[in-house]
């Protein structure tokens, strides 16, 4: 006899750890019967390794002297909470991946971008407008794109509205790319948060499942300097611009000469419009 069904809140308390001995044996032998929410639980524990990867090394960072000293006179002060070093850490990861889970505009330290050279020309830009963005776009990417159920909130079958109402809450007309001459389809997109402003993500698949996104976030700027560039984080690649108003950005876990052509045909289809 099969299990008992399990929900999808119950899968992902497994993948962290937080059910009880008797519900967890329970989830395991249901994974057992059924393969489709084992790969989910798969793809849940890859999704996790990716977030810890993009967010361990600030959560190891030392706390700062100054954090874990009591101001002067603190100590007289009987209803003074003081935070030990642990829990300011914990603190720390609580607030960062809240952030993460919302695609907020949260700077990851250490990123590194480096010049295309298999791109288009890299011409200056001001680092404020573009450090936060790829930075984004492949936290988004992380988050959304390992999705089986849920990758996007509006699918393809309903592009029309999924463009207008992308169009509407940017303020502009948006125009998704056409990919299928590289070989991947549009399979629909979804409305995040970003620094300044609402931010749509375009989703795309291949034959083989292989997953590109497109990120447009909303600057706030009038720059027109289109210059191409690359950065990337753990296994994401990431090329992206910023034109006018909107950033772009083409991510994907693939080699970067591959999206290096693709994000040209994506650059080049919206400088046409």
């Amino acid at each position: 006899m099969k299990p008992e069904p399990i929900t999808e809140a119950e899968l992902h308390a497994y993948v962290d750890g937080l059910l009880p001995a008797a519900k967890r044996q329970q989830v395991e032998a249901w994974l057992q019967a059924t393969p489709e929410d084992a790969e989910l639980v798969r793809i849940y524990r890859e999704q996790n390794a990716a977030l810890r990867e993009l967010f361990d090394p600030v959560l190891e960072e030392a706390v700062p002297a100054s954090l874990q000293q009591p101001e002067h006179g603190a100590s007289h002060n009987p209803g003074a909470r003081q935070f030990s070093p642990w829990s300011l850490q914990r603190i720390a990861a609580s607030v960062l991946l809240a952030f993460a889970g919302g695609i907020a505009g949260w700077t990851l330290h250490g990123w590194q971008s480096t010049p295309a050279a298999d791109a288009l020309a890299v011409t200056a830009h001001p680092m404020q407008l573009l450090s936060a963005l790829p930075q984004q776009a492949a936290i988004a990417h992380i988050v959304f794109s390992p999705e089986v159920r849920h990758p996007v909130e509006v699918g393809v079958d309903q592009e029309a509205h999924l463009v207008a109402w992308l169009s509407k809450r940017l303020g502009t007309s948006l125009h998704p790319p056409k990919l299928g001459a590289l070989g991947y389809e549009l399979i629909g997109g979804r409305l995040l948060p970003g620094n300044n402003g609402p931010v749509a993500q375009f989703m795309y698949n291949d034959a083989s499942g292989q997953r590109l996104t497109l990120y447009v976030a909303t600057e706030n700027s009038e720059n027109h300097d289109t210059g191409f560039r690359f950065a990337q984080e753990g296994q994401v690649n990431v090329f992206y611009w910023i034109d006018g108003k909107f950033g772009y950005a083409m991510s994907g876990s693939i080699a970067k000469p591959e999206l290096s052509r693709i994000a040209g045909s994506v650059y080049d289809q919206l400088q046409a419009k």
